[in-house]
């Protein structure tokens, strides 16, 4: 059986390997401001993007090669360029979302498999025709439209490929149509330097044209000001409805640019939802004690499995961002021998260890510290914090750039956790 395929974000090269190592089977990224996340683009050169893709073909997984900003007529020799030098690097296809891109792409790259963006906001069986004839071998939907639209076009045009966002960020707009960023800062959301302001809280006022008054509107408390602020996307519970429909062939996760430990996870908990899922043993809590962790607006299940007027949940209008349930404290190095700290550890603090998919732990008790089992999960517990030059620290705090060393060797990219304080609340508030 053909399994859904998982398809993660690679903002960088050191995520790319994270999202694979956590259960991806394709990822996603670009190289240089053509690709739709200017500041992810710019921590790709093209020898990083070419080892990612070493990385990612040496385990018999995929790269997706981003080239799906909308260019200007200045740009095109440039664009040009840019193409046959991606499809030198190797990628298994490239990621646009303009026609004139897509045509442009058949020209200069004619082996190169097509996916069109979501930026291209396709809804319905006739623009998804419309782009298959024009050699598109996969669509990235539209995030506003809903399952029962997917059959259609599957019914219409069985060998287009379907992929389908089932978490991270919303936008305010029509998948980026959106012009306040613009308006306000300069920064054009399809050129891929938006800076969300819909994200922003806004005061409301009342102008009176004839005498010059401006009155500020002063809302009861609870109301919320962040108006235009959508919650995140999270549909690790709807795995079940969604892959029995039979129509759609890879789920997304969004956010090239967020953590390394977002990666890990969302990673993580959608291979153990897809894995389960053909196991026949769902498992919801699971998947969100995993996704519940990371810093979030709240979630929503949007509109794949509800219609958008169905939908009064998906704002979050008092706080732009939250934190999750745990806090990570630490980051394994590559050699699996020592950790780099990201928040405050104190000797005997129980770390949970969240390690890549299918690892093996190894449960041991030394003079260093311990690694142990407790409720089907792996803890450690460091007795002394020896650094590298073999230094005892008392605390070690984020900032410090020290390996701390672990009482055995843990799996690279392997992250330490602990449940985040009450008293840390809602941030940042601005």
């Amino acid at each position: 059986m053909q399994k859904v395929e998982l398809l993660s974000p690679a903002g960088t090269l050191e995520k790319l390997k994270i999202a694979i190592d956590f259960g991806a089977d394709a990822v996603y990224g670009g190289v240089s401001h053509f690709s739709l996340r200017i500041r992810s683009g710019k921590e790709f050169s093209m020898e990083e993007f070419k080892e990612g893709i070493d990385y990612a073909h040496a385990r018999g997984k995929k790269v997706y090669a981003t080239i799906n900003g909308f260019p200007f007529n200045s740009q095109l020799s440039l664009l040009k360029k840019h193409i046959i030098a991606m499809a030198e690097l190797g990628p298994d296809a490239f990621i646009v979302a303009t026609p004139g891109v897509l045509q442009l792409c058949h020209e200069l790259a004619p082996d190169m498999p097509l996916h069109l963006s979501t930026q291209a906001n396709v809804m319905n069986v006739l623009d998804a025709k419309v782009y298959y004839n024009m050699g598109a071998t996969r669509i990235i939907t539209a995030r506003e439209i809903s399952l029962k639209d997917l059959k259609e076009i599957k019914r219409e045009l069985p060998k287009l490929e379907l992929e389908v966002f089932v978490h991270g960020s919303m936008c305010f707009a029509y998948s980026g149509r959106c012009l306040i960023s613009t308006l306000q800062s300069g920064r054009v959301p399809n050129r891929g330097s938006c800076a969300n302001d819909c994200r922003f809280p806004y005061e409301m006022y009342a102008a009176n044209p004839e005498t010059g008054t401006l009155f500020k509107l002063q809302e009861d408390e609870g109301v919320g000001t962040y108006i235009m602020n959508s919650k995140d996307l999270n549909l690790a519970s709807h795995i079940q409805e969604i892959l029995d429909s039979g129509v759609v062939d890879s789920l997304k996760i969004e956010g090239r640019t967020k953590t390394s430990y977002y990666a890990a996870v969302t990673a993580k908990a959608y291979r153990m939802a897809i894995d389960d899922y053909y196991d026949g043993k769902l498992d919801s809590s699971k998947y969100q004690y995993e996704l519940e962790s990371l810093q979030n607006r709240g979630y929503t299940d949007a509109y794949l499995v509800s219609r958008p007027f169905e939908k009064h949940d998906t704002q979050s209008l008092d706080f732009t961002m939250q934190l999750g349930t745990h806090q990570v404290s630490g980051q394994v190095n590559e050699e699996g021998t020592h950790f780099l700290c990201k928040y405050k550890t104190l000797p005997n603090d129980e770390l949970e260890i969240v390690a890549p998919i299918d690892a093996k732990i190894q449960l041991v008790d030394n003079e260093i510290g311990a690694i142990y089992e407790k409720n089907q999960k792996f803890y450690l517990k460091l007795k002394q914090l020896k650094t590298e030059s073999g230094k005892l620290l008392e605390s070690v705090h984020s900032g410090n750039t020290n390996p701390i060393e672990l009482p055995t060797k843990l799996p690279k990219y392997t992250f330490l956790r602990i449940p985040s304080h009450e008293d840390m609340g809602t941030y940042p508030k601005n």
